[in-house]
């Protein structure tokens, strides 16, 4: 790759460094999966082929378990489904697995080793690494996970085709130690719900930093095409988020930076086996600012006052999960205005704890169409996320788009075209010009600026056309909140 190289990173073992200056946009490299699937939890929602979420779905006829768009996504797909087909159907069959499929990681690891199997450990010579020489950390791993992975292990076992090349044990544990540490969130064609996991291996080599000079996204591709010619393949690019020296080390974030200095590193030590020794953690960069007190008029709210309502908000977080879990959307939101209540007197505009009850709650009153509420919450939100994270990161661009989005149904056209502007500022660094979410925002771009004009020139005339058409056409539903978004980089099995 002309871009950048392997090399030695110091205190973290190989890295990816940059060869030639590079600037905020540009691709470093772009890559397939070497495998990927489709979470258990989603496998009748989600296309097998192409990633997209669908209402509707074609099932396969021999399997009963693999879903599709349509003819052309199942034809796209058949090559990584031809074996995997007769193994899910065979060990459906078996006693205690009647009717089943094995789970996500099963599957996964028996995609990857089909595919070594037929083509071999490096794909291309744009493949900058073997899965032999990636890191598992079996050895690193705790007594738990290590009975999860013997688990795993012997339902592969039943579940792998006796006509297949048969594999030593050690390799198939190294593929799942792989998987365990080095799988990749996949998330569906809006970039905005986990939906699966794959595995790419010039990726693994992309070693972490809380305040990294590169995001990764997925393109996925266009199957939408009847002849399969035309087809372009599902693909994470590596896009930088500034300016990039020669010689300087490629980084990204394995985990979401809205989250304290400590947690960041319980959270890298539980599931990447590694301290983070980055600037961001060495300094407890903006910590006082994610857990710190109001201050008004230059006086602060007493330290002990802040810890106790950090605490309570802690609890509630804790009950507005389960609440949203179960899709009680009304007890959400009955949680969210009784911590906020108790928040807003006493925490910091930028406390981790009250921008995540801001974000459920301009989120789900969305959904329940309480819009202009939901707009006063969703800015409060993005006010305090552009004073935590980076300029140009993803998370911030995708709130400010929300946000932006919320504010132009309420009618606050002014606030919304600027959210709009500026999230679509962020996104075309970070997802390209053509990515289907810029795309999208490009188009709100537009409207958003043709009705500021017509709001600037007649304001009244304005409010009433924008009644009138509501009468006509009511406003849409806004999608339904989802409990898995996208925010750590590499995916991990839950418990």
């Amino acid at each position: 790759m002309d871009n950048i190289e392997v090399f030695d990173s110091p205190g973290k073992g190989r890295g990816l460094r940059a060869t030639k200056e590079l600037l905020s946009g540009d691709v470093l490299f772009s890559e397939p999966p070497f495998a990927a699937v489709v979470f258990d939890s989603l496998a009748d929602k989600i296309c097998h082929s192409c990633f997209r979420r669908q209402d509707k779905l074609q099932r396969c006829g021999q399997c009963k378990f693999a879903q599709y768009c349509d003819k052309t996504c199942q034809s796209a797909g058949w090559k990584e489904h031809k074996l995997e087909c007769g193994a899910i159907k065979a060990f459906g069959a078996i006693g205690d697995n009647f009717g089943k499929a094995p789970n996500e990681n099963i599957r996964l690891a028996a995609r990857i080793m089909w595919r070594l199997d037929k083509e071999g450990g490096v794909m291309s010579d744009m493949q900058m690494t073997s899965l032999d020489d990636l890191e598992n950390h079996i050895s690193d791993m705790p007594e738990d996970d290590l009975k999860e992975l013997k688990v795993d292990i012997h339902n592969f076992l039943d579940y792998w085709p006796r006509n297949s090349k048969q594999h030593r044990v050690d390799d198939i544990s190294h593929i799942f130690g792989v998987i365990n540490c080095n799988g990749f969130t996949v998330s569906d064609q809006r970039g905005l719900n986990a939906v699966g996991v794959g595995l790419f291996p010039n990726l693994c080599l992309v070693n972490h930093d809380c305040w990294p000079n590169c995001t990764v996204i997925l393109n996925h591709g266009n199957q939408s095409a009847v002849n399969t010619v035309y087809h372009s393949q599902m693909r994470i690019e590596l896009r930088a988020l500034g300016k990039i020296e020669p010689g300087e080390e490629v980084t990204v974030s394995y985990v979401d930076f809205l989250n304290v200095t400590e947690d960041r590193q319980r959270q890298l030590k539980m599931h990447y086996f590694f301290d983070c020794t980055c600037e961001h953690c060495k300094g407890h960069i903006k910590d006082d600012l994610k857990m710190g007190g109001k201050e008004v008029d230059g006086v602060k709210v007493p330290e002990e006052q802040v810890k106790e309502v950090t605490e309570y908000s802690l609890q509630m977080l804790q009950k507005m999960d389960k609440a949203r879990m179960e899709g009680n959307y009304h007890e959400v939101i009955k949680i969210c205005r009784e911590c906020m209540e108790k928040q807003e007197p006493v925490l910091a505009d930028t406390h981790i704890y009250q921008l995540r009850m801001w974000s459920t709650a301009s989120e789900v009153l969305a959904y329940l169409q309480f819009i202009d509420e939901a707009a006063d919450y969703a800015r409060k939100m993005v006010d305090g996320y552009n004073k935590l994270y980076h300029p140009c990161n993803a998370h911030l661009g995708m709130a400010t788009m929300r946000a932006g989005v919320t504010h132009w149904q309420a009618g606050k056209i002014e606030v919304g075209h600027g959210m709009i502007c500026k999230a679509y500022a962020i996104l075309q660094r970070t997802h390209g010009p053509t990515h289907p979410i810029t795309k999208d925002l490009e188009a709100m771009r537009m409207q958003t600026e043709m009705e500021l004009r017509m709001f600037r020139e007649n304001e009244y005339i304005y409010k009433s056309m924008r009644e009138a058409a509501l009468k006509n056409q009511p406003m849409n539903m806004m999608n339904e909140p989802m409990a898995e978004s996208v925010k750590n980089l590499f995916r991990r099995q839950k418990k």
